[in-house]
C-alpha cells in the first residue's frame, strides 16, 4: 500500500534522511520506530504530501506523492503529531467543518459526521465544546478528522504522546477496530511499549538511516539465525501440577518446554498451526485445564536495541 524508494531529504546542508527504503503491506498496522530526530516525522509528512523528497520516490495506494498529490490525499488520513483543534466549537461543528473541507456533499455530510462519531465513541460528546475535552478525547477528535473522506490509509503520529494509561487503552482498541475495518495503518513512536501488541511489520530508523525493516518475526530471526525454531506459543494452566511439562515434551514438532516468569508454559516448536492444535489436544488429553494459549511475539524494544547495537547492519 506504501512504498518508500531510495528516499534523501535535506533541510540547508543538514542532510535528514538517507536512502530510505521500506514497504507497507495493505491491510497492516505498521511500526515506525525510532528515537527522537531520527526523521520519522520528516518522512510521514513527505507520505502525506507535505514535504518533497529531494531524491527518491514514494508511492501511496499506487499514487506518486509529488506527481500525483490530490490522488494520494483521497486515500490517506494523516493525523500529526501536535495537531491543533479550533477549541470555540463544538464536536458536531467542527466535524462538519473538515467535512466541508473534504467536499463530502451536503446530503451525505450529517450522516457522514454521525457515523464518524459512532465509530470513535464521540457521539454523546457531539455538543460539547472542544475546549472542554481531555487530551485523550481531542486525539479521538484528530482520528475522526482523518476518517471523514474514508481513507485507506492512516498515517498516526505519536497517537498515543500524553495519554493517560486508560486513555492509551482505549487509543489502542479504536486503532484494532480501524485495521478490522481494513484501514492500513502507519503508528510513528519512540515509546515502543505501546506498539509491541499491534504492530506485525515495522521500519526501524536511526540517524535518518533505516537498520531494518519487515514483520518483526523476520527481524527476530535474522537476529538470532543460530536459533533454529521460528515459533513458540505461551500456554496458561487452571493450575500447574509436577510434570505438567512432560506431555508436550513428547510431541514430536516441540523443541523446548520451560516455566516462564509470568507463570506461563513457554513452548517452542517446529511447523505451523497443525503443531499448535496438537499442543492443545496433548494439553487436553493429559487433562490440564488450558486457560489461554497465545502466541509469542519478539519484543520490540529488544529487537531495537539488538538492531542499533549494529547486529543487522
Amino acid at each position: 500500500m506504501i512504498r518508500v524508494e531510495g528516499v534523501q531529504h535535506r533541510f540547508g546542508a543538514m542532510q535528514v534522511l538517507h536512502d530510505v527504503w521500506f514497504t507497507v503491506p495493505k491491510g497492516t498496522v505498521f511500526g515506525f520506530i525510532g528515537p527522537n530526530g531520527a526523521g520519522k516525522t520528516t518522512t510521514l509528512r513527505m507520505m502525506a504530501t507535505l514535504l518533497e523528497p529531494d531524491e527518491g520516490r514514494i508511492l501511496v495506494g499506487g499514487y506518486d506523492v509529488v506527481e500525483r498529490p490530490n490522488d494520494v490525499r483521497r486515500v490517506l488520513g494523516f493525523m500529526p503529531d501536535g495537531f491543533g483543534v479550533y477549541e470555540r466549537v463544538t464536536v458536531a461543528e467542527y466535524l462538519e467543518f473538515f467535512a466541508s473541507a473534504h467536499a463530502i456533499p451536503l446530503d451525505k455530510r450529517k450522516r457522514t459526521v454521525e457515523a464518524v462519531m459512532e465509530l470513535t465513541d464521540l457521539g454523546p460528546l457531539r455538543e460539547r465544546l472542544v475546549s472542554a475535552m481531555s487530551k485523550g478525547m481531542k486525539q479521538r477528535l484528530a482520528i475522526a478528522r482523518t476518517l471523514l473522506h474514508d481513507p485507506e490509509v492512516l498515517i498516526l503520529d505519536e497517537p498515543a504522546n500524553g495519554l493517560d494509561p486508560r486513555a492509551r487503552i482505549e487509543m489502542r482498541d479504536l486503532i484494532e477496530q480501524l485495521q478490522q475495518l481494513g484501514k492500513t495503518i502507519v503508528l510513528s513512536s519512540h515509546i515502543l511499549t505501546e506498539l509491541s501488541d499491534m504492530v506485525s511489520a515495522v521500519c526501524i530508523l536511526e540517524k535518518g538511516r533505516v537498520l531494518a525493516s519487515g514483520p518483526v518475526d523476520r527481524i527476530g530471526q535474522q537476529l538470532r539465525p543460530e536459533q533454529k525454531v521460528a515459533r513458540a506459543v505461551k500456554v496458561r494452566l487452571l493450575s500447574y501440577p509436577e510434570g505438567c511439562d512432560a506431555p508436550f515434551r513428547e510431541l514430536p514438532d516441540v523443541a523446548h518446554v520451560e516455566r516462564g516468569p509470568d507463570g506461563f508454559l513457554r513452548i517452542a516448536y517446529h511447523g505451523g498451526d497443525e503443531t499448535v492444535a496438537a499442543i492443545v489436544a496433548r494439553a487436553v488429553g493429559a487433562g490440564l485445564k488450558v486457560v489461554r494459549v497465545e502466541p509469542e511475539r519478539d519484543d520490540l524494544e529488544q529487537i531495537f536495541l539488538e538492531v542499533t547495537r549494529g547486529e543487522l547492519q
